[in-house]
């Protein structure tokens, strides 16, 4: 009876030093009278192991911050006996804990202790092989045949991590050519979080839609208000991060389900070492590392991916989060939802991640195509595009110069983020005040007005309408003229359009017509940012004759746009754009940005126009780049 008494008392004494605070102190029992000369063998075993675990649990203790001890009950003289159904539940309860203390080394009792803690948090499994012929299938998807040696070393030595750099802090950075479909796509849902969730960065759920959707109202960040972004912390980034690869994974698992791979058999303390001599250049030598976890909980997998995030942040981190998010899809979706199957997903001969992996990481399905929707060709034959809006969107160069027409999914999403496309590059275009996505009120308010006054025009498009015309055109618009204008347009018996428009003009907007108080007359201004990933080198010395090392880092560039509306004149677009604008900060004209005169031109100003048309753009510094 003694020795399961004090054999619980150690168990609980032990269950207390894992949990860090002890709960309320056990009733006192008796305890174990001492031990006979001559004690059995197995009534020492069992005293060696008591001992042994008595010490694990106090060295644990020891090591708990909280001031809180655990205090065994003294021996109690003439306590109540415990009864034999009791003892006989005690006995199997001892029996039944699990026993992790080797009985000849109190070093190895301690790191049973430690096992024990790291089950309580629920340590992640190792993950299941990919069977061969699903590794070959995957890598022919993702790199076909015969790819080169030059294409893999770009995919095999490329993080995901942020810049060190205090201007850029923000920004995930590219040392490789190909992987920056996924990097740029990464970094458009990393920022998503740093600045209109940066409150919500420590909910693991997060970035559940039904959890977004309800914050889905305008707010900032205290770095974006301050436009600071070198005041941001490595935790709230690394969270962010890793909200970011949940969505997407999710995502690609219709928000089922998310599939992790990583490398398996890596300590987390030593993935630099353990990469080093590891060499990816085959299905086969895939197959042999790769290990995948399966969640349908966005928490788990949060965990998870937080709990590895150094090994995305290793070499193989860019190619392991490709893999993740087509697992994710699931192979055979993959494939259905390409127009042309047969081509790898990463193109030859650059190795450049193609629109597919771009789409996938956006809207979850990889299609080929940028427009809204299907494309139907006749004969039971279409082009698949995007099936839905999406949380950040995409502009691309090739658009401007009319290859391709991005669809409004893409150029209107839910929060100002845009992955931006050239001929060879990604890169990321964003905003901190998600009002520049709204609509510019007066160019609603002409068209309104002028598809109310064409309903009049029986001309045959002559723009002109008769005077009855005329007064259900004011009555359809609520226009308010005074008399004595409306006596003026009316008195030739029609009524010109550009008569009429130059009247609306001089109307205030308050009766109805398009007079703006704040002296932009329709005129949008904003700023945005550009930011390309990939690190630019910066020489200090020369490296060829033993100087120092060069510096890279990435870019950002802070763009002041003005965007004209519809109906302004020509002169709008000149290089010099008046500066007499009202200084005004009114939210519902957009936070304005700094007066500014030369309206400068890159490429990345027409990757915006396709977007704000007639937009005029200005920078301080180097023209932002977008290759």
């Amino acid at each position: 009876m003694g020795d399961r008494d004090e054999e619980e008392e150690l168990q609980m004494a032990l269950r207390m030093s894992l949990h860090g605070s002890p709960p309320a102190q056990p009733e006192p029992k008796r305890s174990k009278p001492p031990s006979p000369a001559g004690e059995s063998p197995e009534a020492e075993a069992r005293r060696k192991q008591r001992e042994l675990m008595a010490a694990a649990a106090e060295k644990r203790l020891r090591s708990v911050p909280s001031p809180a001890t655990v205090v065994l009950p003294p021996p109690t003289v003439g306590a109540e006996q415990t009864s034999a159904p009791e003892a006989a539940k005690e006995d199997v309860k001892v029996e039944s804990e699990p026993t992790v203390v080797p009985m000849e080394d109190v070093k190895e009792a301690e790191m049973a202790a430690e096992v024990e803690v790291e089950v309580e948090v629920e340590e992640e499994k190792e993950g299941e092989e990919l069977p061969p012929d699903v590794a070959e299938k995957l890598w022919v998807m993702v790199f076909g045949i015969g790819v080169s040696k030059a294409v893999l070393a770009q995919w095999t030595n490329q993080g995901i991590r942020f810049s060190s750099d205090a201007e850029t802090t923000m920004g995930l950075v590219q040392h490789e050519g190909g992987p920056c479909g996924v990097l740029a796509t990464v970094q458009a849902y990393v920022l998503k979080y740093l600045l209109f969730f940066s409150d919500n960065l420590g909910n693991p759920e997060v970035s559940d839609p039904s959890y977004a959707s309800g914050q889905r109202r305008f707010y900032q960040s205290s770095f974006a208000a301050r436009d600071d972004f070198s005041s941001l912390t490595e935790d709230g980034k690394t969270r962010a991060l890793v909200h970011a690869m949940v969505e997407i994974l999710f995502l690609c698992g219709a928000g089922k389900k998310a599939a992790v791979a990583l490398i398996g058999g890596v300590n987390r303390g030593e993935i630099d070492a353990a990469l080093e001599g590891l060499s990816v250049e085959s299905a086969m030598d895939l197959q042999k590392v790769l290990r995948i976890s399966t969640f349908t909980s966005r928490k788990d997998a949060f965990h998870l991916l937080l709990s590895n995030i150094r090994l995305f942040e290793s070499r193989l981190g860019a190619m392991l989060f490709l893999i993740s998010s087509l697992l994710s899809r699931g192979l055979e979706c993959i494939q259905a939802d390409r127009d042309d199957p047969s081509q790898p997903l990463v193109t030859a001969p650059f190795g450049h991640a193609s629109q597919e992996i771009v789409n996938l990481l956006l809207c979850g399905e990889a299609v080929p195509n940028v427009f809204d929707g299907k494309m139907d060709l006749g004969g039971g034959m279409s082009l698949k595009g995007i099936p839905n809006d999406v949380e950040v969107g995409f502009l691309t160069l090739l658009e401007s110069l009319n290859l391709c027409k991005v669809g409004q999914y893409l150029k209107r999403p839910k929060w100002p983020i845009w992955v931006v496309g050239s001929e060879s590059h990604y890169t990321v275009l964003f905003a901190l005040n998600p009002n520049v996505q709204e609509e510019n009120e007066l160019e609603e308010r002409e068209s309104k007005i002028r598809r109310a006054f064409d309903a009049q025009d029986q001309s045959g498009g002559g723009g002109f309408i008769s005077v009855e015309g005329f007064q259900q055109v004011l009555r359809d618009s609520d226009i308010n003229f005074p008399s004595d204008k409306l006596e003026d347009l009316c008195n030739p018996g029609i009524i010109v359009w550009s008569e009429f428009w130059q009247a609306l003009l001089q109307l205030d907007k308050r009766s109805g017509g398009m007079k703006d108080p704040t002296g932009l007359m329709g005129k949008k201004q904003f700023t945005i940012y550009h930011f390309n990933g990939i690190a630019k080198s910066v020489l200090n010395g020369n490296a060829n004759i033993g100087g120092l090392t060069p510096i890279q880092r990435p870019r950002i560039c802070k763009l002041n746009v003005s965007v004209p509306p519809r109906w302004t004149q020509d002169e709008y677009l000149a290089d010099v754009v008046s500066s007499s604008t009202s200084g005004s900060k009114d939210d519902s004209v957009l936070s304005l940005a700094p007066p500014f005169q030369t309206c400068q031109h890159a490429p990345l100003v027409d990757c915006i126009r396709t977007r704000w048309p007639r937009a005029v753009c200005s920078w301080v510094g180097d023209v932002p780049s977008i290759v």
